[in-house]
């Protein structure tokens, strides 16, 4: 469905920036490690704590339904990313005849990000954002509002990871399109608290320029 990566020529276009909110559900780290041991002791990879099965299926369902939740919010944030570079490039004419869409922009993100947005994740301790950006794209393809916990059936909740990759590939191959890469787009990453603080010294320096 998309075609061959190819250059268009060698120019650089710098897209608008990606700015990730915080996810904030009050939830401590103690308890998602909490339902994290639940998985292993269900497996039995781990020694049970005591807790009988029941207990341990709730724990693990509820730590999954967190995750969605979490890769939700997190699609929402991609989703407006993309959207934005969408409307950007139908304004620039040298792009609108080589079928660059939404599904180029998620490629771009998931599979050749610039270097530098690997490297700000590396920091932040994102080793795998391959898999969290493609599920968090997939879980927005498929629903418009985070989904209930009673509303998902136990076999979804239990191995939602594969059906939110699935759901991306769903998206990625809806509509041909062209592959891009780093090397002709480029854009920047940012926590939305630390690009308000840049916004906000940007405007004082200007307003300190305005006033000399």
């Amino acid at each position: 469905m998309s075609t061959p990566i190819k250059t268009i020529g060698e120019t650089e276009w710098v897209l608008p920036p990606l700015i990730l909110h915080p996810f904030n559900e009050r939830v401590p780290p103690s308890k998602l490690l909490e339902n994290s041991k639940a998985a292993l002791m269900l497996a039995g990879l781990i020694p049970s704590d005591g807790s009988d099965h029941d207990e341990l299926k709730r724990r693990l369902l509820a730590g999954r339904y967190g995750e969605i939740r979490m890769l939700f919010f997190l699609g929402k944030d991609v989703f407006r990313w993309i959207d934005q570079c969408i409307e950007w490039a139908e304004r620039i004419p040298e792009l609108n005849e080589v079928e660059i869409y939404g599904p180029s922009f998620a490629g771009l993100l998931t599979a050749n990000p610039p270097a530098g947005v690997k490297e700000k994740l590396t920091r932040w301790g994102v080793l795998d954002y391959v898999s969290i950006f493609s599920r968090a794209i997939g879980l927005n393809a498929m629903f418009a509002q985070p989904p209930v916990f009673d509303s998902l059936a136990e076999e979804f909740l239990r191995n939602y990871h594969r059906y939110a990759d699935s759901l991306y590939r769903c998206y990625v191959e809806s509509q041909p399109h062209r592959q891009i890469a780093s090397k002709n787009f480029r854009f920047e990453l940012y926590a939305s608290g630390e690009y308000s603080r840049m916004l906000e010294s940007e405007w004082e320096a200007n307003e300190a320029r305005e006033q000399s």
